[in-house]
């Protein structure tokens, strides 16, 4: 309960969580009658709920890597949030102009606190990323005899029957 007392109060979430609530008010004052803004609406819905859900997540574990794919996540479905809510702005049958220029203030806002976020993440408390992408800066790869020592889980083991 405790962690996610502590993610509630963190302010990226809580920008997160006022984003989503921004995104639900414009998507209340989308027209019904036009098939690219339905379809935009629920494209902006999935993203601002994935922002918080993997902040979320995020905060549920030390691990570098983990935290780091998720901000990884986080910012993919930001910026596509962005996109988005301004390509509202070119289309002719929305006139809300108002919710487009909050929105994006906001995004604007929750980059500079995601940011600052992402550098206090503890990059001494992570786990080799054999793709390369979630790595500290600086982290050696483990030679080969690290990477087969490490590997303590016996396959046979896992799939042997129980009822033996």
């Amino acid at each position: 309960m405790y962690r996610l007392d502590k993610t509630c109060n963190l302010p990226l979430f809580q920008k997160a969580e006022l984003i989503y609530q921004l995104v639900e008010c414009l998507v209340a004052s989308l027209p019904d009658e036009d098939t690219y803004i339905q379809d935009t609406k629920h494209l902006m819905q999935e993203d601002a709920m994935i922002i918080a859900a993997k902040i979320a997540g995020a905060e549920a574990g030390e691990l570098y890597s983990i935290r780091m794919q998720n901000a990884a996540i986080i910012r993919e479905h930001a910026m596509h949030l962005y996109v988005q809510v301004g390509s509202l702005r070119l289309h002719k049958n929305y006139k809300e102009l108002e919710y487009v220029a909050l929105i994006r203030k906001e995004l604007n806002n929750f980059r500079l606190l995601f940011m600052e976020w992402v550098g206090r993440f503890d990059t001494n408390n992570h786990i080799w990323d054999e793709w390369g992408l979630f790595n500290p800066q600086g982290a050696i790869p483990p030679s080969e005899q690290d990477k087969t020592s490490d590997n303590h889980f016996d396959f046979n083991a896992f799939f042997e029957d129980d009822e033996d």
